[in-house]
């Protein structure tokens, strides 16, 4: 019998046999480089593959900084483009969760970091998964600077990934926001595209107790199956609100309404002696709310402190410039909702003076 080398040991194991692909992990970073390279923007590097990702203030035009940073999720909105196959727009979601945070504050988003863990890389559903990372930056105008992939086998299952995003954004010292906001300011809606990325437990336990798929058709969305509508993604309000920013000056504070809708999000941006009062009569909601609120007999206060309800983000503007305001969102293309006025708090911080019509 011939003499066995310690390299020829038959029950030696590689990392492939433990579950990670180095070779797939490779794969992914060549296929993903142009992808990344159509976010550069003054000051980016947008060449991966170091140790770090590098970002010049200086170039992307910055005198006195100050740096504003924010990292999110997409949640269980994920288990539907894991079921459905859908990948390419949970991306959008994860670039517009951290962004959109950015810009509550006037700082404007500069770079982008993502970070993706699965039990067994796929690398054509990942680099869905970037494009969509990719494009949402472009939106933005935020460059992706670099992230990181893990292959982690029986901490997930072979087709589950999850996603975590972290972007850095500027304003120049004095410029940030909230200001002080007073009584009598007035507070603009901007609308969503549907439920964004928050809810989504929700959403799955409602189709779950009324025995729909994701694949089934869906009523308040035609000639799509309820998982496409459900992955319209999250929309990305930072260059139409930067614009308005710097044009008017008339924004005083924003609130940007992801989980627990208005009654969490609003007085984050408020102080203690004022509350918002809302006319949410003046909203349309997408229909996606009012399927939900009858298929599952939700109440529409918690409809309201659940999902959004059609508006992604509320601005808060002087009285005296709201019509330049809207004149200047509307230029950017933007449809503005009259939601409310600011008036002395005397219990509640937001108030509801007209309740919101769902259409169940």
């Amino acid at each position: 019998m011939s003499e066995t080398t310690e390299n020829q040991k038959p029950n030696s194991l590689t990392y492939a046999q433990a579950g990670v692909d180095i070779d797939a992990g490779n794969a992914l970073v060549q296929a993903i480089k142009p992808i990344v390279k159509s976010t550069s923007r003054p000051g980016s590097d947008t060449n991966i593959g170091g140790f770090g990702g590098l970002f010049d203030l200086k170039g992307a035009g910055f005198k006195d900084p100050i740096l504003v940073a924010a990292n999110d999720g997409v949640g269980t909105k994920l288990k539907i483009a894991i079921e459905t196959g859908k990948h390419d727009t949970v991306g959008i979601d994860l670039v517009a969760m951290c962004v959109n945070d950015l810009v509550v504050q006037g700082a404007e988003p500069l770079f982008f970091l993502d970070y993706f863990a699965t039990g067994k890389l796929d690398v054509e559903a990942a680099t869905a998964v970037v494009a969509g990372i990719a494009e949402g930056c472009r939106q933005a105008n935020c460059a992706l600077i670099g992230g990181e992939t893990a292959e982690m086998p029986g901490m997930y299952a072979d087709e589950d990934y999850d996603l975590a995003g972290f972007s850095v954004g500027a304003a120049e010292r004095g410029t940030l926001l909230p200001l002080a906001v007073e009584e009598g300011d007035v507070l603009l809606g901007l609308p969503s595209s549907g439920v964004h990325s928050n809810g989504f437990s929700l959403v799955r336990r409602i189709l779950e107790a009324n025995n729909l798929t994701f694949k089934d058709p869906a009523p308040f969305a035609s000639g799509k199956s309820i998982g496409e509508a459900l992955l319209e993604p999250t929309r990305i309000y930072v260059r139409q609100i930067l614009s308005v920013l710097h044009e008017t000056g008339a924004i005083k504070a924003l609130a940007h309404i992801t989980g627990g809708g208005f009654p969490e999000n609003i007085p984050r941006v408020l102080p203690d002696n004022l509350a918002a009062h809302l006319d949410l009569a003046k909203i349309t909601p997408p229909s996606v709310f009012g399927w939900l609120q009858k298929l599952g007999g939700v109440e529409s206060r918690e409809m309201l402190r659940t999902f959004n309800c059609g508006v992604g983000m509320v601005v808060v503007v002087e009285a005296d410039k709201l019509e330049e305001t809207i004149t200047a969102f509307q230029s950017a293309g933007e449809e503005v909702i009259q939601l409310g006025t600011l008036k002395a708090r005397k219990d509640d911080a937001v108030i509801y003076d007209t309740m919101i019509d769902f259409g169940a």
